[in-house]
């Protein structure tokens, strides 16, 4: 597949394509005779776990270090998950702080709620 029919499938744009490959998040994509990226399926497996863990708040330095660390092998597999475990404990943190704000925002449109009752009862008498 070309660089177009990629960004399509994968709603990922080819400027974004490019960086992933640039900065190792993908390996360098096999060329056709006219220069032109060719994604295999391979490249495509990847861009989907890619596409996945970013949609996970997973960082980009994290995937880079796990990506270098898949391309050793399996003698790696303790060190990835300890990077997965990482990366979740600190999307449980941010859910953690996003719940606290929830919260906030719910108890002050509840206070508002009551003041605009109490408004609305002294208008009525």
């Amino acid at each position: 597949m070309r660089i177009a029919e990629v960004s399509k499938e994968y709603g990922i744009s080819a400027d974004t394509l490019r960086y992933y490959e640039r900065i190792g998040l993908l390996p360098r994509v096999h060329r056709n005779e006219n220069g032109i990226r060719d994604y295999d399926e391979q490249n495509c497996a990847r861009i989907k776990f890619v596409k996945c863990m970013r949609g996970a708040s997973v960082s980009i330095e994290a995937l880079i270090e796990y990506m270098q660390l898949l391309e050793q092998g399996d003698g790696t597999m303790a060190a990835r998950r300890a990077i997965l475990e990482e990366q979740r404990d600190q999307v449980t943190e941010r859910i953690a702080e996003m719940q606290a704000g929830l919260d906030r925002l719910n108890y002050k449109i509840a206070h508002y709620d009551d003041l605009i009752h109490a408004c609305e009862q002294k208008i009525a008498k």
